[in-house]
């Protein structure tokens, strides 16, 4: 989209678009990532410490642990020291060619940097500038930090997971809040290039996780309070059943999704029980079903004990009813269908050897997306991007030698090293 120095090579619909990627940890990573695995050329710009997902898990003492590899592939690393004004100078000079700033640093923070939108809109009026924040910069709540088991508190989400369970208020076991933030925020960044191919002129755009998770999650559990004054109380009664789980069978556990006129029907007449669709009011309809779906989900669930996971998936027909074998992640890795579409890759990483990869989950028929470039060491881009953005050699040698940036990784990175 901008005219720049040739960038390595690339596909996918965002071939062309340059992101500087100031984000860390879960949601901004995964954010970026989604634009790069579609043809972005991001640039992830690192403190001297690195991202504090480097250090987690298996390979962490080389700055390559799995979490960050996860988040983090078709990207390149730039090691830049903000606290020092060549890495101010350096960033500015990167900007000034960017596309997109991706950041989740705090709004006064990148103020505070001479980085805020305004002060790089002066130098690249194209400029798509998202900010990934916790709470809406208009309200009381602006100026803290967010983490996901806070937006899961925050939200309302961690109270209905314990009482669907029955149990005491807790967390999904997904960053859940983090990760669908995220996904969010590729689509607007995405939309906002969109708009600026139309006017020309770039915006800032502010993605606060705090308001993003709370339609997601009310769009099922505002329910009766939709209407004013309320028809009903909070909660859409399916979703908060204790007994809406995989159920049981002899040999395992299964999904099995009970839901319209026609499953019901298949579903009471394989088990014998047709004439309850006449005899039970609760069958009524799926107005009625969902008011008794505690009863009726505990009356599948005493059924599938009884035969094994094959004998339900020939006893039931599966284009007809949605019925699937539980996985564990173990059992996961070796399902068929994902076997038969290469959904998992084995390849093999330059510092730390064959690693288990994913698939772009979108197939496109002109301009496929492709894994270009595997997850960086820190630092391992620095030289390379500052000789794109017109630094010649000596003056990548000054930086370099007054600390302002890090071509190559050094020392264990410290997660305690923040960009300011």
């Amino acid at each position: 989209m901008t005219n720049r120095t040739k960038s390595p090579i690339s596909t996918g619909p965002l071939h062309g678009v340059r992101v500087l990627d100031l984000t860390t940890v879960f949601m901004g990573p995964s954010c970026t990532q989604l634009l790069g695995d579609l043809g972005a050329d991001v640039i992830k710009i690192e403190a001297p410490g690195g991202d504090s997902t480097r250090n987690i898990g298996p390979c962490g003492d080389v700055g390559l642990g799995p979490l960050f590899m996860g988040l983090n592939r078709n990207k390149r690393s730039v090691v830049l020291n903000l606290k020092k004004p060549e890495g101010l100078a350096a960033i500015k000079r990167l900007a000034k060619d960017a596309d997109v700033l991706a950041t989740n640093v705090r709004p006064a923070g990148m103020r505070r940097l001479g980085l805020g939108f305004e002060q790089l809109a002066e130098v690249n009026p194209r400029l798509i500038y998202a900010s990934m924040v916790g709470f809406s910069q208009r309200g009381p709540y602006a100026p803290k930090a967010a983490y996901d088991d806070m937006i899961q508190a925050a939200t309302g989400l961690a109270a209905a997971v314990g009482t669907a369970s029955g149990g005491e208020p807790r967390y999904l076991p997904i960053t859940i809040a983090d990760r669908s933030v995220g996904l969010y925020a590729f689509g607007v960044i995405s939309a906002a290039l969109y708009a600026r191919e139309r006017t020309g002129v770039g915006q800032s755009i502010d993605i606060p996780m705090f308001e993003t998770m709370i339609p997601y999650i009310l769009g099922d559990h505002l329910y009766g309070h939709v209407f004013d004054p309320p028809k009903a109380g909070f909660s859409y009664p399916r979703l908060m059943s204790p007994n809406r789980r995989p159920y049981k069978t002899k040999d395992g556990y299964v999904c099995c999704l009970i839901y319209t006129d026609r499953h019901w029907d298949i579903f009471l007449h394989a088990v014998g029980k047709g004439e309850l669709l006449k005899t039970d009011p609760r069958f009524a309809n799926i107005r009625a079903r969902t008011q008794a779906i505690d009863a009726l989900y505990q009356m599948v669930a005493d059924e599938l004990v009884h035969r094994t996971t094959a004998e339900w998936r020939a006893l039931l027909p599966e284009s007809d009813i949605p019925i699937f074998p539980m996985h564990t992640f173990d059992s996961l890795l070796q399902d068929e269908h994902l076997a038969a579409t290469g959904f998992f890759e084995h390849t093999e990483h330059p510092v730390v050897g064959k690693i288990l990869e994913t698939a772009v989950p979108s197939e496109w028929s002109d301009t496929p997306p492709t894994q270009r470039k595997p997850v960086p060491q820190l630092g391992e881009h620095t030289a390379e991007v500052l000789r794109e953005a017109g630094m010649d050699q000596a003056e990548i040698d000054m930086v370099l030698a007054q600390g302002a940036v890090r071509a190559a990784p050094t020392r264990k990175p410290d997660p305690k090293e923040p960009f300011a």
